[in-house]
């Protein structure tokens, strides 16, 4: 049986800040941390009624933080049986605790509910549960003792999806993006294997802020020069830059989809976290000249020409050869430390499989404001 459900909800105006109490805040992360007090104002999104029983949310938000300020963002959501509390989906600043922020970048672990969980950037709900509607609340933060200077925030999204896919389901026939291919530079997570062991040993696990690292550069948006001057060595530092913007302290990696696509907002891209319901679809974004990060997991024998295997890995979507395969950026690059071995191309049929499998067709989008995207579906689970 097929049965994909995405809905895309998408904020950018209209962000009426209330009032909110004073906040203090004491860093765990951070030995012997002592209490901050925080100026607090908060915004709430309207409620969403889920036109299908969602099994998952997951929020975005494209953001700027000044010295001293940070985000809490929050989500609830509530079925039949009413509304479970608020929970926190992150704390968050676009720089990190040896910059300008005054918070370690982090989800909260822990958080479970009879009717599902926060699992690292998304609620999941418990088997048998659902979400019928959801909000998500943003609580903008600047340290007292200082020139109060808010965060800005430019977007705010929530992705909510239900996918079903049957083991013998057909895959989707090449369309318009055939023969189409955006030139995007490759960049091969393998040069930062064994590097800056505290942010999850190097490039062991750096596929996503190495694929959202590409997708900058390719907008023009990627660090310059003085930006990563800090890193020391020469070879492709706008990774680790990324890297250390991207580091999620509690999940103890860079793939953090809300804070990648966060950390292209902060560097301003209209990014955001959604699930695409097949490579027509994906098709729809090459044709437009706007390419995909998105997340696979297989086996070695399952996508030929891979030389790997995953359980859960982020690469490009770059093009469609003539044929309807996939041209892809794969930071992994057969394993192999060379930017010279990222480019590959994938059997249409395995990598959609790999892709809408364990993976539920999530997609990083991310463009500038100036460049369109293609009109969305009915259910639009783009904006």
């Amino acid at each position: 049986m097929t049965d994909r459900h995405a809905l895309l909800t998408v904020w950018e105006t209209g962000f009426d800040w209330s009032p909110a109490p004073d906040m203090e805040h004491a860093d765990i992360h951070v030995a012997g941390a002592e209490p901050v007090a925080y100026a607090a104002r908060v915004w709430e999104s309207p409620v969403v009624e889920s036109p299908f029983v969602a099994t998952e949310l997951i929020p975005s938000w494209n953001a700027r933080t000044p010295a001293g300020t940070w985000l809490h963002v929050e989500g609830r959501v509530g079925d039949d049986e009413g509304w479970e509390p608020w929970f926190t989906f992150a704390r968050w600043a676009e720089d990190d605790r040896a910059g300008e922020a005054p918070i370690t970048r982090t989800t909260v672990g822990d958080q479970r509910r009879a009717s599902g969980r926060v699992e690292t950037d998304t609620w999941v709900a418990a088997p048998g549960r659902g979400v019928h509607r959801w909000q998500l609340r943003i609580t903008a933060l600047t340290e007292r003792g200082r020139e109060i200077v808010w965060p800005t925030v430019m977007l705010v999204a929530g992705a909510a999806s239900a996918f079903a896919i049957g083991a013998d389901e057909r895959t989707s026939a090449p369309g318009v993006g055939r023969g189409c291919e955006v030139a995007v530079p490759p960049h091969s997570q393998r040069l930062h294997v064994d590097t800056f062991p505290d942010w999850d040993n190097g490039g062991q696990s750096w596929c996503s802020p190495t694929s959202t690292t590409m997708l900058l550069e390719h907008w023009g948006l990627g660090p310059k020069p003085d930006e990563v001057a800090w890193v020391g060595h020469a070879v492709d530092p706008e990774v680790v830059h990324g890297v250390r913007r991207v580091f999620d302290r509690a999940y103890g990696g860079a793939g953090n989809w809300a804070f990648n696509t966060a950390y292209a907002g902060a560097r301003g891209l209209r990014a955001y976290v959604t699930r695409l319901r097949d490579l027509s679809e994906a098709e729809a974004f090459l044709a437009a000249g706007v390419p995909l990060v998105v997340s696979v997991t297989f086996r070695e024998d399952e996508l030929d020409g891979a030389g790997y295997a995953t359980s859960g890995h982020l690469l490009t979507i770059v093009g469609f050869t003539a044929e309807g395969d996939v041209v892809s950026n794969d930071p992994n690059s057969h394993r192999l430390a060379s930017n010279e071995q990222v480019r590959t191309v994938y059997r249409r049929d395995q990598f959609e499989r790999v892709w809408l499998g364990d993976n539920g067709g999530l997609a990083y989008v991310m463009h500038p404001r100036d460049v369109p995207l293609p009109v969305p579906p009915a259910e639009a689970n783009w904006r």
